[in-house]
């Protein structure tokens, strides 16, 4: 009887604890389900993006809201830039304007044609210091011995075969004067006068003034005949007349007054002179002008 009694009694306390765990239970999902609701306004979920090699088991992933930041530019005032230009003053085209500081050499001879009948004569650079020319302090014997030297090496031969002094002496006398037609002074000087010159101080010869004077003076002689003191005629433009003289020396070289170097000496195996050459002569004595 009495465990009967006991029996009850933990019947009645096991069905009290029953009802009061569901209580407990109602009240903790009644709480839970408030909460899940507060999370639900913050969270969103999301279906998930099946991806490659994944697995696709998975129904989606959780992600926030988060507001997206997007910065403006800033703004670039933009300056224009006015650089000041001082104004264009074109000048009256029929205004004459004068060049400073020019000065133009009388008598110089510049070629605008570059024909092959007028090419201008062969020239060489020369230095603006002029080593070439005789000291003043030496010695009558000094002196000879220099002019010796320096036209073998102009001649291009050996000095021993250098004999006449006095020829070389009145060449070196014009040596360098700058060319101008119809000169006849240390300033300038022209072809033709140079060899007026030489043969008279130097071959006692009377020659005309002009090249085609001269020309008409001489014996025409043959290339084997040439010597020392003959005269050599050039037409330089064209098939006019003689336009153009020297004094034959040796080893085809030849002095005469050019118009690119002045008073210099050229060879006849230059491409320039064998173009142009035209007649060799020889003057005697009594056949000389007066």
């Amino acid at each position: 009887m009495q465990f009967k009694v006991y029996i009850k009694f933990f019947v009645v306390m096991t069905l009290l604890t029953s009802m009061s765990s569901c209580n407990v239970f109602k009240s903790i999902a009644t709480s839970t389900k408030n909460v899940g609701n507060g999370i639900h306004k913050m969270v969103v979920l999301k279906p998930a993006t099946p991806k490659k090699n994944t697995d696709t088991s998975k129904k989606g992933f959780l992600s926030f809201n988060i507001p997206s930041f997007n910065p403006q530019k800033p703004k670039v005032k933009k300056v224009k830039l006015v650089i000041p230009v001082e104004p264009i003053v074109l000048s009256d085209p029929n205004e004459i304007q004068f060049l400073e500081n020019i000065s133009v050499k009388p008598g110089k001879i510049y070629i605008k044609n570059t024909s092959d009948s007028i090419e201008a004569e062969p020239s060489v650079n020369v230095s603006s210091d002029n080593f070439e020319k005789m000291p003043d302090n030496l010695s009558e014997v000094e002196k000879a011995n220099w002019l010796q030297l320096k036209y073998s090496i102009k001649m291009d031969i050996a000095v021993e075969e250098i004999n006449n002094i006095p020829l070389l002496k009145k060449i070196d006398e014009w040596w360098g004067t700058p060319y101008c037609m119809g000169g006849s002074s240390k300033g300038c000087i022209d072809c033709s006068f140079f060899t007026l010159d030489v043969m008279k101080q130097i071959y006692n010869i009377n020659l005309k003034r002009t090249a085609a004077e001269q020309y008409e003076q001489c014996v025409k002689i043959d290339w084997s005949e040439l010597k020392e003191g003959d005269l050599i005629f050039f037409k330089t433009e064209g098939r006019r007349n003689i336009t153009h003289v020297g004094i034959y020396l040796t080893n085809n070289k030849f002095a005469h007054a050019s118009t690119s170097q002045g008073v210099t000496i050229s060879d006849l195996a230059d491409s320039y002179w064998q173009r142009r050459l035209y007649s060799l002569g020889r003057v005697a004595a009594n056949q000389s002008g007066q």
